[in-house]
């Protein structure tokens, strides 16, 4: 075999080699996220269902608190609403370090997305 021949064959071959391990390395990341899945749609589920909970509850809460006429609907006063807004800050930063991280090679995850 000459040696342009040599070389063309090798590349071939090297081309080969490196499509094989891109593929195979495709069906891994695939096989991961199959399995990956199920636990993550539960937990979305999960997640979805205590965001109603909470919606029903403040829902609920709003609809039972008297209204007041001089603050446009409001009877708290600016520091409970303060100390509110930080329980809930509180409550979602909690929620969200029990969040496992994704995989370095997955995608980003937003809060409301798994």
């Amino acid at each position: 075999m000459s040696a342009p021949q040599s070389l063309a064959m090798a590349a071939v071959n090297r081309l080969a080699a490196r499509l094989g391990s891109g593929l195979a390395d495709a069906a891994a990341t695939l096989a991961v996220l199959a399995q990956e899945a199920p636990a993550r749609v539960q937990q979305e589920l999960s997640l979805f269902w205590e965001e109603v909970a909470m919606e029903a509850e403040r829902i609920e809460h709003n609809r039972n608190a008297p209204a007041s006429p001089s603050r446009g609907g409001t009877t708290e006063d600016p520091q409970e609403r303060i100390d509110a807004l930080r329980a809930k800050v509180a409550e979602l930063s909690r929620r969200l370090d029990q969040v496992p991280a994704a995989a370095p090679d997955g995608p980003p995850r937003s809060p409301g997305q798994a």
